[in-house]
């Protein structure tokens, strides 16, 4: 029972960059098949769609932040808490990650039908990053107070 706690321990503290990794791959392949078929639509801007396809990569550095924050000796004392932080934070970021690449990828469909619009069609995606950022600062906050 006791190598179960520790098991688990050791999976929160890898959880947030593995489910961080997983969801900016997943949202960067969302968004970036979207900027391929508008760049087969538009004449130029390619520049842009590229850059805003890239938008949930941030989700995998929270998550390798995180890592290296519960990143300590895993105890039985400790496990439960380690777990609990990882897997919650990473499963939020994972979200993040996947939806923001479907904002990202309305974006850019909506701004080749209408380039003016490309900075407010930007707002949703920036919106579920601050979503990515609170459970990054929370993963942080808490992880402070496990020993």
């Amino acid at each position: 029972m006791n190598e179960l706690v520790l098991t688990l321990g050791w999976l929160g503290i890898y959880a947030p960059m593995a489910l961080g990794a997983a969801a900016s791959a997943v949202g960067c392949a969302i968004a970036g098949q979207a900027s391929i078929g508008a760049m087969t639509e538009t004449e130029g801007g390619y520049g842009r769609f590229v850059g805003v396809s890239a938008f949930p990569s941030t989700m995998v550095i929270y998550g390798i932040v995180i890592m290296f924050t519960l990143n300590r000796d895993v105890t039985p004392e400790n496990a439960g808490g380690l777990f609990g932080i990882g897997i919650l934070s990473g499963i939020a970021l994972m979200y993040c990650g996947i939806w923001q690449g479907r904002a990202c990828a309305a974006a850019i469909n909506a701004t080749k039908e209408k380039p003016e619009i490309f900075g407010l069609s930007l707002a949703p995606a920036a919106i579920i990053e601050g979503f990515g950022v609170f459970a990054f600062v929370f993963a942080l906050v808490i992880s402070a107070g496990i020993s």
